[in-house]
């Protein structure tokens, strides 16, 4: 991803230095101050404006800014002088503060000498500063007026027992092993201890799925590993696929080859050498360059290298025409896709993939599902689909109790085992509390007898020597529960009759499209992404008009919607139960708690700012409000995306005892099993029914994939 100082550079040519030196200062020390693209085009819109020499409008402009936030948003910091590259191996933060000075300088304006040449004035800097000060002075106030006080976030650490036989090793360059051994760390969030005194081992070329509750810091593990805060041999290269891809004027599928940078430099040597020969200019050792370099690209097969590119790309949704886009034509979806394609061409020694399965749709996920049954290197996955794990783990690491246990196997095998060895420590449990207590009964019962001192002496060391085994810790259940509408009443409850739509000339979605749902219904919609699942929901439940057509909803039909994009749609700065007593006003604190509490937010958590829980907390979050009126009928765009197992399992239950209609869009296919009855396929401007449900579809998926050589 482009800087914030390349993004200035590109789109001012010749901007001054002392302009772009305030900016970027700007930016960095007051990042947390803008809460939205508006505030940042507050900051300094009216600036670079006036920098632009009228050669950009206010549209122009407003998408600058937006750009700049973004990344302002994706690092949760500045990246200012810094240029940010996607999917090479993780940047060694010691390499980067070695010699630095970290401490934190307020920002200063640095008005211009009188004979130096500049494009603005000093007093623009000045107005620039004064509106950024403003909009500080109005943060503090209201800061001030909420009792909770400013909200500040936490950030993750890490820190691990140093081993001076791995010291010796790392530092003399002789270790070729490509397993991975992290042994007696701890991760810390803020001041919650996520893990500690933990041991992860990874076997080269085996596939880790890491499973465990939302919110225990499955994610910050990747981060941290990817970032090198828990040492990883500086030999074996990492790529975390964590951030969308920048949008610019690059081709995907170039996109995704400039990720082999061995392959893209010989090319460009080649090129030059080949200019300086055509040129005359031939010194006798570029040919024999260039016969090394020939023989180089013969050796990695670089003339293959855009067949397998496409493949991935095509496996993972692109069509041909979508491969020769330029990545800033994609939405934030498609750009987290094409994140992964180049990390799948790239081959790291380490893949971290964290939920893969959210920015995919059915047909993507089946096809990475096979796709990764060939990996040759190492893999750390993080899903929630258990489907999935079962397709590709070859072992599941279980995050539990601030610790990891490793089991062989896929995610089926990992609960069986995981089963029976809690029986087994409960049975190893109840079986020492049963001698313990024999014994002490015995103790009890003759302390104070002179003629058995000695034997209680005797029972009283044989307590002691015991290892003290502990219950098991066994993890609550999840509930979730969804509230009954009121009375039933007869259909047809919702319909699309005939219906026609597109968001504009030639962007037609639909094209005579009927489909109806009543209060038994039990829908699942499936279908490739961009197809119109979205756009269906919207269309039911009102919030888009036909084109052409009609849609029919029954007066006493109340929808309650979940969107796959339900933070945008969370106050973040204030606490769970607060944000529904804004919502929801009228009601005694210990109700909204009460709410909170049946889908898993309770305690401190539920007095946390909601920026600060995790992204299958903030769903829960987004189920107690939706429910909070009781609607008779639920429209679900993507409900599992951020969700652990066992919420999905407690969501598929509630759902299930829920008295009311359902249309979802997902692609968990337990999910799907578990909650559908009957399956509708979105694509072609139009929807189909399956009669034989998932199976059928992912039968066609496979078969498709055969036909057009994507396996």
């Amino acid at each position: 991803m482009a800087s914030i100082v390349e993004i200035l550079s590109n789109e001012f040519p010749g901007l001054d230095s002392e302009v772009l030196q305030y900016v970027t200062g700007i930016l960095s020390s007051s990042s947390s101050d803008f809460e939205s693209e508006e505030d940042l085009f507050e900051a300094v819109g009216d600036l670079l404006q006036d920098v632009s020499r009228d050669v950009k409008d206010d549209v122009d402009i407003r998408d600058v800014c937006q750009r700049m936030y973004n990344i302002l948003c994706l690092d949760g910091k500045s990246c200012m002088g810094h240029q940010q590259v996607l999917l090479d191996a993780p940047i060694q933060l010691s390499k980067i503060t070695d010699g630095c000075d970290l401490a934190i300088e307020p920002v200063t304006v640095l008005l211009m000498k009188k004979d130096q040449a500049s494009n603005v004035s000093s007093k623009k800097l000045e107005k620039a500063e004064a509106k950024l000060k403003a909009k500080q002075e109005r943060r503090t106030e209201k800061d001030s007026q909420k009792t909770t006080g400013p909200l500040i976030l936490e950030e993750a650490s890490a820190s691990q027992a140093a081993s001076k036989k791995e010291n010796r090793l790392e530092n003399s360059g002789k270790n070729k092993s490509y397993d991975v051994r992290i042994e007696n760390f701890d991760v810390s969030f803020g001041e919650r201890v996520l893990l500690t005194g933990a041991d992860m081992n990874l076997a080269a070329g085996r596939r880790y799925g890491l499973v465990g509750r939302n919110g225990l810091g499955k994610t910050t593990l990747l981060k941290m590993m990817a970032s090198r805060s828990l040492r990883v041999p500086s030999h074996i290269s990492i790529l975390h696929v964590e951030q969308e891809v920048a949008g610019d004027d690059t081709p995907a599928l170039q996109s995704v080859l400039e990720c082999d940078t061995v392959r893209e430099n010989l090319l460009k040597e080649e090129k030059e050498l080949n200019a300086r020969i055509n040129a005359g200019k031939n010194l006798g050792n570029e040919s024999v360059r260039l016969t090394e370099i020939y023989a180089k690209l013969e050796e990695i097969e670089a003339d293959k290298a855009p067949a397998r590119a496409s493949v991935i790309l095509a496996g993972l949704g692109f069509n041909p025409k979508m491969q020769t886009q330029q990545t800033k034509e994609f939405s934030g979806g498609w750009r987290m896709r094409l994140a992964l394609a180049r990390a799948l061409f790239a081959k790291p020694d380490l893949l971290l993939l964290d939920e893969p399965t959210n920015m995919l749709d059915v047909r993507a996920i089946i096809w990475l599902e096979n796709y990764l049954q060939t990996w040759q290197s190492t893999i750390l996955v993080v899903s929630h689909d258990r489907n999935f794990l079962n397709a590709v783990a070859t072992d599941i690491i279980h995050l539990h109790s601030q610790r990891l246990e490793t089991y062989r196997g896929d995610f089926e095998n990992f609960m069986k085992i995981k089963e029976e060895r809690l029986k087994s420590q409960q049975r190893e449990f109840e079986a020492q509390q049963q001698y313990r207590d024999h014994i002490q009964v015995f103790i009890d019962r003759f302390r104070y007898n002179a003629n058995r001192a000695a034997q209680v002496q005797s029972k009283l060391k044989l307590l002691e020597k015991l290892p003290e085994l502990k219950p098991i810790d066994k993890e609550s259940d999840v509930v979730m529960r969804f509230p009954d509408g009121f009375e039933k009443f007869s259909p047809p409850i919702l319909q699309l009759d005939e219906v026609d739509f597109s968001y504009g000339p030639n962007q037609n979605i639909f094209k005579k499209l009927s489909v109806s749902a009543d209060l038994d219904s039990r829908i699942c919609v499936v279908g490739e992404n961009g197809a119109g699942k979205s756009t269906m929901l919207k269309l039911l439940m009102g919030d888009l008009s036909p084109t052409e057509g009609i849609r029919r909803a029954h007066r006493n039909l109340k929808i309650g919607y979940f969107s796959q994009h339900h933070v945008d749609q969370l106050d973040l700065n204030i606490s769970a139960v607060e944000l529904l007593a804004r919502k929801f006003p009228g009601k005694s604190e210990e109700e909204y708690r009460n709410q909170m509490g049946r889908y898993g937010i309770s305690g401190e958590l539920a007095v946390r700012p909601v920026a600060s829980l995790s992204g299958g907390q903030k769903s829960r979050v987004a189920f107690a409000q939706m429910t909070m009126t009781s609607p008779n009928f639920y429209i679900l765009d993507e409900p599992t995306n951020h969700l652990d197992m066992e919420t999905i399992e407690a969501l598929g239950k509630g759902l299930n005892t829920f008295k009311g209609g359902l249309i979802l869009v997902s692609h968990d296919e337990r999910f799907i099993r578990l909650v559908c009855r009957e399956l509708w396929v979105c694509e072609k401007g139009s929807v189909t029914r399956i009669d034989g449900g998932f199976d059928e579809y992912r039968n066609i998926l496979q078969e498709q994939f055969q036909k057009e050589g994507f396996l």
